[in-house]
């Protein structure tokens, strides 16, 4: 294999993984066996991009695929905690609508704004990557809604309110910006650079 491919095979996995903790809960796996699917996960996820960087092969169409293969793996992580223990869903159902909600409230401008889904990598989106693997790991190994999952639903709403401040600073689509402070700083640049090219011209 080609190692530039290495980093769209990441991707590929991480998306193959959403079928295949699905498919392990409604077959009745071990929690063992769905919390290694989630490691798996979350370790493609955390080199795809090392990686990518690393061959120069970061491109805008690499990260949205990123970032959609991250959104079916964790639908389906849902899912399959929803079939494995239902009430651990229902007893966070206020921030689970409260998350869902803010992730149509950012597809729905990123799609006006930009035409197309937002990549930011953010730090926090980072953080909660780390804090959905400790809860949902906890979750099916015990069974229960406990402060690991907890924290995760809490970060997730930080993380989108900032994406969706983001979007709104920024004037046009842009891939791995690490925080809100980022977009500021990258839309002042290019406001700067529009006032001093009026300013040769006239």
């Amino acid at each position: 294999m080609n190692p530039r491919s290495l980093p769209a095979a990441l991707v590929g996995l991480r998306l193959a993984c959403a079928p295949a903790i699905a498919a392990a809960a409604w077959a009745g796996g071990s929690a063992t066996l769905l919390t290694a699917i989630l490691a798996v996960a979350f370790l493609s996820d955390v080199f795809d991009g090392i990686v990518a960087r690393r061959l120069g092969v970061a491109t805008p169409e690499l990260r949205r695929a990123d970032t959609l293969a991250d959104t079916a793996f964790y639908i389906a992580a849902a899912l399959a905690l929803f079939y494995r223990s239902p009430g651990v869903l229902a007893r966070n159902a206020a921030w689970l609508a409260g998350l869902v909600a803010l992730e149509l409230a950012r597809a729905g401008l990123e799609r006006f704004k930009f035409g197309k889904l937002a990549s930011y990598h953010l730090w926090s989106s980072k953080a909660w990557g780390v804090a959905l693997l400790l809860g949902f790991s906890e979750a099916f190994l015990t069974g229960r809604s406990g402060p690991l999952f907890e924290t995760a639903l809490v970060l997730g709403i930080v993380s989108d309110l900032e994406g969706l401040a983001a979007s709104l600073v920024l004037s046009q689509w842009r891939h791995d910006v690490p925080s809100l402070v980022h977009a500021v700083r990258l839309e002042r640049s290019r406001a700067g650079d529009r006032s001093g090219t009026k300013a040769r011209r006239s």
